[in-house]
Formats: C-alpha cells, structure tokens, sequence
C-alpha cells in the first residue's frame, strides 16, 4: 500500500493525501475527512511514520477515555485508576496522556492518527467498555501496545478484578451468618461487570443447593435513587417472599436499599442483611456499617501500568491475563438476626 494507491481511492493528487496526513490547512475539512477515511479502510501507514514507529520513543502512554459516557469518566474511581497508572509509569521516566476517542467532527484528529500512526504514545490503555472488538483489531493490525482494564473476548492482554469470585464471596459470607433467602440487588442486566458479579453470587447459590433468585427482578442503575426506589418494591413483597439478605453491586444501591428499610420499619441486620461491592466512599459510615467486598482501583490502575511497560519491555511477550482479588470486609449489616437481637458485635 502507497500513498499513490491512497490518491488514486480518492481521485485526488498525491500532494494533496500528502497535505492531509501532514494536517495543512491548505486543504478543506470536508476533503480532510473523505481521505481520512479511505486511509482508514485501507489500513494505510505512511511510511516515514513506520520507520519512526520502529526507532522513535515519546516517553508517553496514552489513557482513552469516551466523553459520552460521562458517568464513567466522572467516576472516582476513575481517579484512583489514574493514580495508579500514573504511579507505575513515573518510576520509569513515562508521562500519561488522556484522550477522548470521540471526534465525530473531525475525523482527521482521531485518536489512531493523533497517538497511534503518529508516535505520540509508545502504547495505550483503555477500559473495556471503549476498546471495542474492531478498535482492538485495528490495534493488533498495527502491533501498537495496548492494555485493558478489564476483561476482554479479543486475544488482548488485561487486568481486572476477579468480579465473579467477589459475588461468590458475598454470597457464601451472607450464607455463613444464617441467611437463606438472598438476592442480588441492582445492576443492569447486560453490564459485564453485572454478569460477573451475578454469576459468582448465582453459583454459590447452587453449590448451597439453593435456588438462583429471578436475576431480572431487582435490576436498574446501580445508584442511591434506583436502590431506594428498587428496595421499597423488594420490602413491600409480603415477609415470607421477600428476601433475607441481599448483595448490592455497589454501595450507593445499598445506601439506598438502607433509606427504604428505615421507612419501611425493616431492622438491618436482623430482619434484611446486606452485603455490598465497593468500600469507598460509603460503606464504613453508613447506619448501620456495610459489610463489602474492597476493589483496590488505585492497585488495578498500577498493575495497567506494570502490565504495559512489561509489553513495550519485550513486545513478544505471551497474552497476559491478571486477576486481583478483593478483599472481604466484615461489619454490622451482616450479623445474624440471632446475634443482631442479643446486640453482640461481629
């Protein structure tokens, strides 16, 4: 591929596919865009830009993030991910760059001509819900390093939290304490993390020989509102129907789910347990305590980190598929209804 079959596609002269990969402003926005888009269907690298991708380092690594999806990058954790990152990389002289993968308007500043064909970045990382199937095989076409933050179908190297071993943990905790009927609080059902969480908490269920709650019946927005809302339908249920304890994927369900039980008269922990996901930033102060399973995000964002440098240290480097384990954190919205009325302390 040349920059002549490029020019030829889009029945143009070659100095002007040249003017387009170079930015000049000699050359319109609409034209840019056309141009750009067939050097993108046809996979097209310019060739000064691989011979630097082979010599050229810019001490940089890349974090792609999505504008649209603002409750994410909005998020706190989002912030101790970069702290961890940006902690992994500094001890190695690299510097962290954040870029929006959305530029609907001009496509001639997307992320793969900016970072990527330019050499602006020495590698990336991204969280699963941007690294979509075909962005990682455009990725892989260019053997450019990349890292996910969390689980990934595609042959690329990630790291996440073991989500599925967590709800396996909550459940087994609440069956310990004597609880029985449980159930899996908040979540939306086609969420990744939903289906690792709910399938741990599930197949602790079925090892008890219990049966696996309707997991359709309490989803909705992990957030205080929808565990409010969600847990004054669970605690209107007559008391024979509803559940004993329940499993919140994140403590702000949770806190919610606590406000509709004090409205409704329902004792935490003796008449509903509740156990959580997440400790931060609620779960040590609310009434009573949440019981939680702790996802360290600072630490997933180091092991990124880690992760990619070991891949730009040896590029050949087998797929690598890390697991961190949450940490389990007793307290008192888990104690049995027996040792709750004798008012003893777990």
């Amino acid at each position: 591929m040349t920059i002549q079959d490029i020019a030829d596609a889009a029945q143009v002269a070659k100095s002007t596919v040249s003017k387009v990969i170079n930015d000049s402003p000699k050359v319109s926005d609409q034209t840019k865009s056309r141009i750009w888009g067939i050097i993108r269907e046809m996979n097209y690298t310019p060739s000064s830009l691989a011979t630097q991708l082979a010599k050229q380092t810019s001490r940089n690594i890349g974090l792609l993030i999505d504008l649209s999806r603002e409750h994410e990058f909005l998020d706190h954790f989002f912030f101790n991910i970069i702290g961890g990152i940006e902690s992994a990389l500094v001890e190695r002289k690299y510097e962290l760059t954040i870029s929006n993968i959305q530029q609907p308007d001009r496509p001639e500043q997307h992320f793969m001509k900016r970072l990527v064909l330019n050499r602006r970045v020495d590698g990336l990382i991204a969280n699963n819900s941007v690294l979509t199937e075909q962005l990682c095989e455009e990725l892989l076409a260019h053997r450019f390093p990349f890292i996910s933050i969390g689980e990934v179908q595609s042959p690329v190297s990630w790291v996440d939290f073991d989500n599925e071993a967590g709800g396996h943990m909550l459940a087994a905790h609440l069956l310990e304490r004597g609880y029985r009927r449980l159930a899996f609080f908040a979540g939306e059902r086609d969420e990744k993390l939903f289906v690792r969480r709910f399938g741990g908490f599930a197949r602790m269920l079925a090892e008890a020989g219990l049966p696996a709650p309707d997991e359709a019946a309490l989803r909705g927005l992990a957030d205080t509102d929808t565990g409010y809302a969600l847990g004054l339908r669970m605690l209107d249920l007559p008391v024979g129907e509803r559940p004993d304890a329940v499993v919140c994927m994140s403590n702000y369900a949770a806190f919610g789910l606590l406000k509709a039980a004090r409205e409704r008269g329902v004792d935490v922990p003796g008449g509903l347990g509740i156990a959580a996901f997440d400790d931060y930033p609620m779960s040590p102060y609310t009434t009573p305590p949440l019981t939680c399973l702790k996802i360290d995000t600072f630490q997933l964002g180091v092991s990124a980190g880690e992760l990619l440098l070991e891949q730009l240290r040896d590029p050949d480097m087998p797929l690598q598929k890390r697991m961190l384990e949450p940490q389990l954190i007793v307290r008192e919205s888990t104690r049995s209804a027996e040792t709750a009325a004798g008012g003893q302390a777990v």
